[in-house]
């Protein structure tokens, strides 16, 4: 039997999915409140404490606190010195703002993407260059068990960025992914103390206009 005798015939079909139609949107993005970051960075100490179990844990030594050492790990920074904010931070922020005109999540999460400028040295988080010099302050939060403790975190004062967002251009229009980012420039919010921060209804922090 010859090989054209075994290979299927072809067939006739209608094709109904469409091909990815991916576009990509630049934003110039100017803070309008204070931006404040924090990188995890305590990893290591807690796979330790783990390891260790309840005796490491009662005969640990408590170190002095090192603010310093603090900040300077909780700042997200690429491999050229230049500081970044986490690009999964304008990501999710774009998702969370859907629910403020009916869209569905479940659709903008297959259809909004940021594109990084670079990463962050250390873990390798994806990151958009922040314009801008930090300071630290020193916060009260308060832990899971609800006791306060005070934490180190950089916070920008004056800042921008180039944002740069890749998008399905059947689900939305350069018109909606511009309003959908004013959105969350305006209501949302990226960062420490965002007003749609998980745990409160945040100190207004990383509010932005488009420039």
């Amino acid at each position: 039997m010859s090989l054209a005798e075994i290979r299927p015939k072809s067939v006739d079909t209608e094709v109904s999915i469409k091909p990815p139609n991916m576009l990509v949107a630049e934003f110039k993005i100017v803070g309008t409140t204070p931006y404040a970051q924090h990188r995890f960075w305590k990893k290591a100490e807690l796979m330790a404490v783990h390891q260790a179990g309840s005796a490491g844990r009662n005969k640990k030594k408590k170190e002095p606190r090192d603010f310093d050492k603090d900040y300077k790990e909780s700042t997200y920074e690429m491999k050229d010195g230049s500081h970044g904010i986490p690009a999964s931070a304008f990501r999710q922020a774009a998702i969370s703002a859907c629910r403020l005109v009916g869209f569905k999540m479940t659709i903008a999460k297959l259809s909004v993407f940021v594109l990084a400028d670079g990463a962050d040295f250390r873990d390798g988080t994806p990151l958009i260059k922040i314009e801008g010099e930090p300071r630290q302050i020193v916060m009260p939060v308060k832990n899971d068990t609800g006791v306060i403790d005070l934490r180190a975190r950089p916070q920008w004062d004056e800042w921008s960025a180039n944002l740069r967002i890749r998008y399905d251009g059947d689900q939305f229009s350069l018109t909606d992914i511009t309003n959908l980012v004013a959105r969350v420039g305006e209501q949302v919010g990226i960062g420490e103390g965002r007003p749609d921060s998980k745990d409160s209804a945040g100190l207004g922090y990383g509010l932005f206009a488009i420039r």
